[in-house]
C-alpha cells in the first residue's frame, strides 16, 4: 500500500503540489508569527520572577520544538527514501536537515541569551544543552556527508543512513530533563492536562508555534522544489513549466 502511494510521488507532480501550497503556508506562517510575537511581546505581562527576560521564550521554544520536529521529518524521509529510493524525500530529507539545522542553532543561540540573567553564564553543559548542541553537529554532518558525494543519489543514501543512525538523539533530548538533574527547566507546555504557565502567556506562544511550524514547511518545500529543478533540468516536464 505505502509503496504505490509513495510511487505516485513523482517530481512533477511534487512541483505542482507545492506550487499551490506554499503561497498558504507563508501566509499562514507569517499572520501567526507576527499575531503570536506582538502577544508575546507587548500584551503579555512581566514575569514575576524574570520580568521581561521571559520574553525570549516566543522564539526559543519554538526553536527548540522545530529542532526535534525536523530531525522527525528528516527520519521519515530517510526511511521512505531508503526502502523505496524516491527522489522526492531524497530532497525532502536534506531539505530538513538544512532548516533544522537553522532552528538547531537559533534554539542554542537563544537559550543562551535566556540563559545568561537566569543562571548568571551563556553555557552550561547541562544535559539539555549538550545534547541539542549534539544535535546541531549531527545536522551538519548528515548535510556535510550528503555534499561529499559526486553522485547526488549516493550522496542522499548516505545521509540517510546517518539520519536514521542519529535519531537516538532524539528521545534522548526531549527526556533528558526527566533522566537527569538538570538546570533546564522540565515540561511546563507540553503538560495539556496542566501546563505550567498561564493561559495569556500559553495562547502567543501556541500561535508563534504554529507559525514556525507552517514556516518549516514554507522552507522545505521551496528548498526541495529548488534541487529537484537542478537535478530534473534535462527532463521534459522541466523545460514544459
Amino acid at each position: 500500500m505505502f509503496k504505490n502511494l509513495f510511487s505516485n510521488i513523482s517530481p512533477k507532480r511534487f512541483y505542482v503540489f507545492t506550487s499551490k501550497v506554499i503561497p498558504w503556508t507563508l501566509i499562514i506562517s507569517i499572520i501567526l508569527i507576527f499575531y503570536g510575537l506582538y502577544l508575546g511581546l507587548f500584551s503579555v505581562p512581566l514575569d514575576y520572577q524574570q520580568g521581561d527576560a521571559f520574553r525570549i521564550i516566543y522564539v526559543h521554544v519554538p526553536s527548540a520544538w522545530l529542532s526535534l520536529f525536523a530531525y522527525t521529518s528528516l527520519f521519515i524521509c530517510s526511511v521512505v527514501a531508503l526502502i523505496w529510493r524516491i527522489k522526492v524525500f531524497e530532497v525532502l530529507s536534506i531539505s530538513s536537515a538544512k532548516t533544522g539545522a537553522l532552528f538547531t542553532f537559533l534554539a542554542l543561540v537563544t537559550g543562551s541569551i535566556w540563559g545568561k540573567p537566569m543562571w548568571g553564564t551563556w553555557w552550561v553543559w547541562d544535559a539539555r544543552l549538550t545534547s541539542e548542541l549534539i544535535l546541531l553537529f549531527i545536522y551538519i554532518s548528515i548535510i556535510a556527508l550528503h555534499n561529499s558525494f559526486d553522485d547526488y543519489r549516493k550522496g542522499a543514501k548516505a545521509a540517510n543512513i546517518l539520519a536514521i543512525v542519529g535519531f537516538i538523539n532524539i528521545p534522548i533530548i526531549h527526556f533528558s530533563v526527566e533522566w537527569w538533574n538538570t538546570l533546564h527547566q522540565g515540561p511546563s507546555v507540553m503538560k495539556f492536562s496542566s501546563p505550567s504557565i498561564s493561559p495569556e502567556m500559553l495562547y502567543p506562544l501556541i500561535y508563534v508555534s504554529i507559525g514556525f511550524t507552517f514556516y518549516f514547511i514554507t522552507s522545505i518545500f521551496l528548498s526541495a522544489r529548488n534541487t529537484l529543478l537542478l537535478r530534473e533540468r534535462n527532463k521534459q516536464w522541466v523545460n514544459s513549466i
